[in-house]
């Protein structure tokens, strides 16, 4: 059996929100509030008549409005006007909203009520799954060409290993030659020294 709705409100960043929900938890899921503004003092559950209509009419749906503002709250609002014309603040406190009857709901339209919610709930997870299949998606492309990389990398360290060790091994060889011709040199050159010296005595 769905459970009844109650109206919360809260005000982040540019806007005061509200919503028809079953509980504060679901209001602080469909706000997408990482903490429990409801401990903080920051919302609360609310019975002003317009503010009720509203989110029942669209329950599950959150409802914004111009933060500070008493105007209606809808699903798209403007950003607040900042622009006071240099007015002093302390005149420029919005006014206190009207106490007006409490909106009488039929157990029918709550029974409604409950249901769209419940269906509004629904769209919101399997776009969050759809988010998070996305963004799985994207992870995994990066991840492979990461991989990717990396394996280039490696293959270029292994051919630059293997160039360098014959290279090592040319030069090697390349000192034992030269070696090898100073000491030939070496030798020939002390014979000739000789042949020299006994032809000039």
């Amino acid at each position: 059996m769905a459970r009844k709705l109650k109206t919360y409100q809260t005000s982040l960043g540019f806007y005061d929100l509200a919503i028809a929900a079953p509980s504060m938890k679901a209001a602080l899921e469909a706000w997408g509030a990482g903490s429990n503004l409801f401990h903080q003092g920051h919302a609360k559950e609310t019975d002003e008549p317009d503010v009720v209509a509203a989110t029942m009419a669209k329950p599950g749906v959150v409802l914004k409005r111009p933060a500070g503002s008493s105007g209606p709250f809808a699903e798209h609002a403007d950003l607040p006007d900042l622009d006071d014309g240099g007015a002093n603040p302390k005149k420029s406190r919005r006014p206190e909203p009207k106490r007006r009857a409490a909106v009488k709901i039929s157990v029918e339209d709550s029974r409604k009520a409950a249901a769209q919610f419940e269906r509004e709930r629904k769209r919101r997870d399997a776009e969050r799954l759809r988010e998070g299949a996305v963004r799985e998606k994207e992870r995994a492309k990066r991840e492979k060409a990461i991989a990717k990389a990396q394996a280039a990398l490696d293959a270029a360290q292994r051919e630059h290993e293997i160039r360098s060790e014959v290279l090592d091994a040319e030069r090697r060889q390349l000192e034992k030659r030269v070696e090898g011709e100073d000491a030939r040199w070496e030798g020939e050159r002390e014979k000739l020294k000789d042949a020299l010296r006994r032809a000039r005595e």
